[in-house]
């Protein structure tokens, strides 16, 4: 018999530093009515230099939360999955940082990267691997400190993004709750419409990449707009199918808090209140 996954236990941490549309503006050519109107977000919470503060951090504290909600002791754990593309050093992964500040001793850790996609990819591969019985408890989490690498003379991108960590603890399930279907799909023609170019072995670390600012994000707005409410739209639409159900039989759709607008359209696009969706991104942003 092939056991559900389910959700035990939530947990999130949040940058310590708040940043206002308002103190973005004295920073940069900007004004709050501009950010509102074309993200909805009014703040967002950061991690400065100063704070000490590092993605492990955060995803630590996110998932202490997560374990005290499942009455788990970190212990108990035999998976941990991080999703980020901002972990603490290049390698190792920052699962095993999280790891050793929990002191989960029993679980492998690993990272997952995937940028906003990470979280959900963590969750699938949690779940496959609860329902075939390879591990029994999983904490997966999504954590980044974005603004380690924006540029902050961007105003296109350095207002959109915080920092922080969400986390759940996942176990089997005892009866019929649980993950009911998940679906993933990518698509690597459209890369380079999001990205960090450098600091790899495409562009490698040099003066010239630094001038150039190839370690900061890069965005082609207009074209990740048309895409993302594209293929939100249809992911949920073929989870939907894989789990036989329809629009009208979801109490809630908590979607990647990108922005309003794509929120809005993507919702739009498949014909489902907004009133039944969860919107955060006015407090925390990307």
């Amino acid at each position: 018999m092939i056991t559900r996954s389910r959700i035990l236990g939530t947990g999130f941490q949040t940058g310590p530093t708040l940043l206002t549309n308002d103190d973005l503006a004295k920073k940069v050519d900007t004004s709050d009515e501009w950010i509102f109107s074309r993200t909805g977000i009014r703040q967002r919470y950061i991690v400065s230099p100063e704070d000490g503060v590092v993605t492990s951090d955060l995803c630590a504290d996110a998932g202490r939360k997560a374990l005290e909600a499942a009455g788990l002791e970190a212990t108990d754990l035999d998976l941990i999955l991080v999703g980020t593309v901002t972990g603490d050093c290049k390698f190792p992964a920052t699962g095993v940082f999280v790891q050793a500040k929990l002191g989960a001793s029993n679980a492998a850790a690993m990272d997952l990267s995937a940028a906003c996609s990470g979280f959900v990819y963590g969750l699938e591969l949690a779940d496959a691997m609860i329902r075939c019985g390879v591990k029994k408890h999983a904490l997966v989490i999504g954590g980044e400190v974005l603004t380690s690498m924006i540029d902050w003379n961007d105003r296109t991108t350095c207002v959109l993004f915080g920092d922080a960590a969400g986390a759940v603890v996942l176990g089997p399930s005892t009866n019929d709750t649980g993950v009911l279907a998940t679906y993933s799909k990518s698509n690597g023609d459209l890369a380079e419409l999001l990205w960090t170019p450098g600091c790899g072995s495409l562009r490698r670390l040099s003066p010239e990449s630094l001038e150039a600012g190839d370690h900061t994000v890069k965005m082609n707005g207009r074209k990740v707009y048309t895409n993302a409410v594209a293929c939100m739209a249809d992911s949920v639409e073929q989870v939907l199918a894989r789990a036989g159900m329809t629009p009208d039989q979801i109490d809630l759709l908590v979607p990647h808090q990108a922005n309003i607008r794509i929120i809005e359209a993507t919702c739009e696009r498949f014909g489902f209140p907004l009133e039944r969706t969860k919107i955060n991104v006015d407090r925390f942003g990307n």
